[in-house]
């Protein structure tokens, strides 16, 4: 059976190992698919990686227009398939949590898919086994909830929308969804910013 990965950005310590382990993983060509970034750039140095949460019900999938992104039975969202994505871009600004990237040396959206070739037969993803602070910890709901203080959360709000996802948000907090508010908007998805950067 596939776990579920926690992500603890209160542990991050920014040593980027996950992002190294996860461009090293068969089928990913160098790239990484999980990037650090940090929470608040002008006033912190607090980092936390950013994976794909693997929504239950995934807008990546729903907006591709040439039915590239498949969801498998385990609620894993897979990258797109090579034969079928056109490189549109729609999946990155449609993703609440602005993660999928088109590789422009591919023309091809690649995410995280949990190491899917690993978590498959029962192995850890790749950023999980070398995280040496347990920010990016993979196991069951009821293993991290005995060794943390902090509660997994999966429900989270953008305005009117409750997403649901796969993986799961180490929070202090004792409610079950994680509203998310921003002072000036809400935050441009990295494809926003590459379209941005593209314009001009």
């Amino acid at each position: 059976m596939i776990g579920e990965l926690f992500i603890d950005p209160n542990r991050c310590i920014g040593c980027r190992a996950c992002e190294e382990a996860c461009s090293e993983c068969p089928g990913h060509g160098g790239h990484t698919m999980i990037h650090l970034d940090y929470l608040e750039r002008s006033t912190s140095v607090q980092t936390a990686p950013t994976v794909c949460m693997h929504c239950t019900d995934p807008a990546c999938a729903s907006v591709c227009p040439a039915d590239a992104i498949k969801v498998d039975a385990a609620g894993v969202v897979l990258s797109a398939l090579a034969e079928r994505c056109i490189g549109c871009g729609n999946c990155g600004l449609a993703c609440p949590f602005g993660v999928p990237e088109v590789h422009a040396g591919y023309e091809l959206m690649m995410k995280c898919d949990l190491c899917y070739d690993r978590t498959a037969v029962g192995q850890k993803p790749m950023c999980a086994t070398v995280c040496p602070s347990g920010a990016l910890f993979y196991g069951t709901r009821e293993e991290v909830e005995d060794l943390r203080r902090a509660r997994p959360l999966n429900l989270f709000q953008f305005g009117d929308e409750v997403v649901r996802t796969r993986n799961h948000l180490m929070v202090p907090a004792p409610t079950g969804v994680l509203p998310v508010t921003w002072a000036n908007g809400p935050p441009r998805s990295r494809a926003e910013q590459h379209l941005e950067e593209a314009l001009c």
